[in-house]
């Protein structure tokens, strides 16, 4: 499918519109004139869409019947929910991951068939992506197989399979594409995510260490546009790799800086020292109280310590994408936290 964008047959289906990246989408949709579907699960932290003229529909991607009537009347589909986690996982939890990631994109895709949906766009994950296990640090592109062999996260494992269920939606004559997310940083964080955490930390001056390595990020108004161009001119089956620009961990705490003051925490970890920290924390605390915060799981560090590149080319190429920069969104993320109260404009960071 090619061409410029246009009005959708019908409402505009949104899951994951709570999500930090989907209250961005669902807002631009909204500038844009759909008429929006928001999927929600009651007693969910669903503060992203609040206040935002669109219609509400409870349910919960893991029911097919109730996905179906989600459908019902529905030119467009973002499936953008996902369970998203860098912990290790008990056996319950994998169970969990796989039924939203994978069950419920599957019952989206039927859904989508069933009711004659026109067009579907699946949010991807970089961590879905292939990658070079003899350089994981090379630049990756859509076409790389998924390595099956590695340590990957439940996450990562179900996103790629997430996929292949969507393209088995496709084999079936679904018109439907996967736009690649890498690191989101930017505004509409209610959650907030881990990288506005990390923010939220440094600038309450209780960020006291960071590793070495880095990682992809995305601002959120270049994926949101990375999504829309996806859906209006993205070929069929294929997968758009979105992102802004890599940088270290380091500097991003720099980008920290430049809003908030302060200086660089003192203690620079060596990946080594600091994953035998974190898979202690995870095999002790983290198992008797699995909700308590922990920044940089062991998951987390060894996805940093890879130091993953991606290739855009395509989405250049092919879509017309045309990347911003991390520092605005740290800007916009920053005037976000403190319109919320989480980040003090008066208070510089120690």
């Amino acid at each position: 499918m090619t061409g410029e964008r246009r009005a959708p047959r019908g409402k505009t289906l949104i899951t994951g519109g709570s999500g930090h990246f989907g209250a961005n989408l669902v807002r631009a949709l909204l500038d844009e004139g759909h008429d929006v579907r928001a999927l929600y699960q009651a007693g969910a932290n669903n503060r992203g869409l609040e206040s935002l003229e669109l219609e509400r529909f409870e349910g919960d991607v893991r029911d097919a019947a109730r996905m179906r009537a989600a459908c019902e009347g529905v030119g467009q589909v973002f499936h953008a929910a996902a369970m998203v986690s860098t912990r290790s996982a008990s056996p319950a939890q994998e169970r969990e991951i796989w039924a939203i990631n994978v069950l419920g994109t599957r019952n989206l895709v039927r859904a989508s068939l069933d009711r004659g949906v026109d067009r579907f766009c699946l949010t991807g994950s970089f961590s879905g992506i292939g990658v070079d296990p003899d350089d994981p640090s090379r630049p990756v592109h859509e076409g790389m197989p998924f390595y099956p062999f590695m340590d990957w996260l439940p996450y990562a494992r179900t996103k790629a399979l997430a996929a292949h269920e969507l393209l088995k939606g496709v084999a079936e004559g679904l018109d439907a594409v996967v736009a690649v997310a890498t690191g989101i940083v930017g505004p509409q964080d209610f959650l907030p995510s881990r990288t506005g955490k990390t923010f939220i930390d440094f600038a309450a001056g209780k960020l006291r260490g960071y590793i070495p390595g880095g990682s992809e990020f995305v601002r959120a108004a270049d994926l949101v546009e990375g999504h829309l161009l996806a859906m209006a001119k993205g070929k069929t089956g294929h997968r758009y790799l979105l992102s802004t620009e890599f940088l270290s961990l380091e500097q991003m705490i720099e980008l920290f800086i430049e809003r908030v003051g302060g200086s660089k925490p003192r203690l620079r970890m060596p990946v080594p020292v600091m994953m035998t920290f974190a898979r202690a924390y995870a095999g002790t605390v983290g198992k008797l109280f699995p909700d308590a915060p922990q920044r940089l799981t062991p998951g987390a560090i060894e996805i940093l310590a890879m130091n993953r590149h991606a290739d855009i080319s395509k989405a250049r190429d092919e879509l017309g994408y045309r990347p911003t920069s991390v520092r605005e969104a740290v800007g916009e993320a920053y005037e976000f936290f403190c319109e919320l109260g989480w980040i003090d404009p008066h208070q510089r960071a120690a």
